[in-house]
């Protein structure tokens, strides 16, 4: 397994993509854009793009899947049925499918978003918003905060500590260094929870 970051400007956000140099295949992770680069980098390796997963529909993060739709014909995978009026192969808590080579496991993180996926193939976690390096998500409020800390600290910081945070904003990080250092989910942090949205993640 090979993954590629690419930055997009648009929302300051990550792209993932995931190449399978055995298969020749790959999947991208939240297509915040479709530019150059990253159809450079994807034709110059010989993949054939056959998967899209999205975190949550947040525009942000799939701008690009209409340009992407148009050169590749991937099947798109998000918790909605739909996203940006595509059909999508809708992912439930803990559900596993196998593309690229890959097993991709959804594990469903609600709280930054209704629809918020977070996606683990092999040792790595793609957080989309829900979990950054030292952040969780932004919510609208403390509800919201509290149901997306609970959902990480049971679901997220149970995985081995050496396994790869790669989130929609930021830079890396790991499961480990999260638990211990992640802001986000000291005591106290959800409750105190505005409704203000004042940050773009």
């Amino acid at each position: 397994m090979k993954i590629y970051q690419h930055y997009s400007l648009y929302g300051f956000s990550n792209v993932y993509l995931v190449g399978n140099d055995e298969t020749k295949e790959a999947l991208v992770i939240d297509p915040a854009e479709m530019n150059a680069a990253l159809l450079g980098h994807i034709e110059k390796n010989g993949y054939a793009l056959k998967a899209v997963f999205v975190t949550h529909n947040h525009n942000h993060h799939i701008r690009g899947l209409k340009t992407l739709l148009k050169i590749y014909d991937a099947k798109v995978y998000a918790a909605n049925a739909s996203v940006a009026g595509f059909p999508c192969r809708p992912l439930r808590d803990g559900e596993s499918v196998s593309t690229c080579g890959f097993p991709v496991e959804a594990i469903s993180v609600p709280g930054h978003s209704p629809d918020s996926l977070i996606f683990r193939i092999e040792g790595i976690l793609f957080t989309g918003d829900a979990l950054h390096a030292g952040l969780i998500g932004k919510t609208l409020s403390s509800y919201n905060a509290v149901t997306l800390a609970n959902g990480l600290k049971s679901k997220i910081l149970e995985q081995p500590d050496e396994y790869i945070i790669l989130p929609g904003h930021g830079p890396p990080s790991t499961v480990g260094t999260e638990r211990d250092f992640n802001v986000g989910l000291e005591p106290g942090y959800a409750e105190r929870i505005t409704s203000r949205y004042d940050f773009f993640v």
